[in-house]
């Protein structure tokens, strides 16, 4: 059975589900997958603050604890959509509790499940826009992914990570987790704004480092740049992992 990690945010944990459904290969209510999303955002610390020293306790231990749940309720792998909870800091720590506890699900990495998707999706392509929240830019989660496998990241100057793309996400008045159900205009504009520069400096491909901004961006490109979707990448890979004969062909490319 599959566990998806909720909560982080709620939303990208529904468009988690979503996307493990909408890549399942069946015609039926009954050829559906088994799966358990558990969204209990109360006790989980925001990712970002922590990473930028603002909030004290790592959230890896409250999701730690809601993976052990999962299992104890039947799941056998699972998977958190928040490419923040994967900074070092956190993810290890997550590991290393789940290990401490005798826990035998199989948690996968995004991170590394967005870097074997985009190969498959951009096969020879190595500028590689990235937008995402500041703790995930500052943690260089994706920038330390994308060089190991020989890429080049592009990232924003971090003034207009800070002021455009963070604020697209977070800000109180408009950003994507402040305005539930909705996408407020002004974040499309901040983001459509990093985009645009990304493309100017030659990013080919732009990943969607943030798990907000698929909701906001779920074309299969964006200003002549093909978009990857880490949360697509995990959803296939839940598949993958529990119910191999289910996952449906998938060809798109660059």
């Amino acid at each position: 059975m599959i566990g998806i990690v909720g909560g982080v945010g709620p939303y990208a944990g529904l468009d988690l589900m979503k996307k493990v459904f909408d890549h399942t290969l069946t015609g039926s209510d009954q050829g559906h997958v088994d799966a358990l999303l558990f969204s209990l955002p109360s006790g989980i610390n925001d990712r970002t603050e922590y990473l930028l020293g603002k909030v004290e306790e790592n959230p890896a231990k409250a999701l730690a604890e809601i993976l052990i749940r999962l299992e104890n309720a039947g799941a056998t792998v699972a998977g958190i959509p928040c490419n923040t909870a994967h900074a070092r800091p956190i993810y290890d720590l997550i590991l290393e509790i789940l290990n401490r506890e005798g826990s035998r699900i199989r948690l996968l990495n995004m991170i590394e499940e967005c870097m074997d998707f985009l190969e498959v999706l951009a096969p020879g392509v190595k500028q590689i826009g990235l937008l995402s929240t500041t703790g995930t830019y500052r943690a260089g989660i994706y920038q330390e992914a994308l060089y190991s496998r020989a890429y080049e990241p592009i990232v924003p100057p971090i003034e207009m990570q800070e002021e455009l793309i963070h604020a697209a996400v977070y800000d109180p008045e408009y950003g994507i987790k402040s305005v539930p159900g909705r996408i407020h205009p002004q974040a499309l504009k901040n983001l459509d704004q990093g985009f645009a520069w990304l493309a100017s400096q030659g990013a080919r491909a732009v990943i969607l480092g943030c798990t907000e901004i698929p909701l906001a961006f779920p074309e299969d490109s964006v200003r002549g740049m093909l978009s990857i979707d880490p949360t697509v990448a995990l959803a296939r890979a839940l598949l993958r992992e529990s119910h191999p004969e289910k996952l449906k062909p998938f060809n798109r490319q660059l």
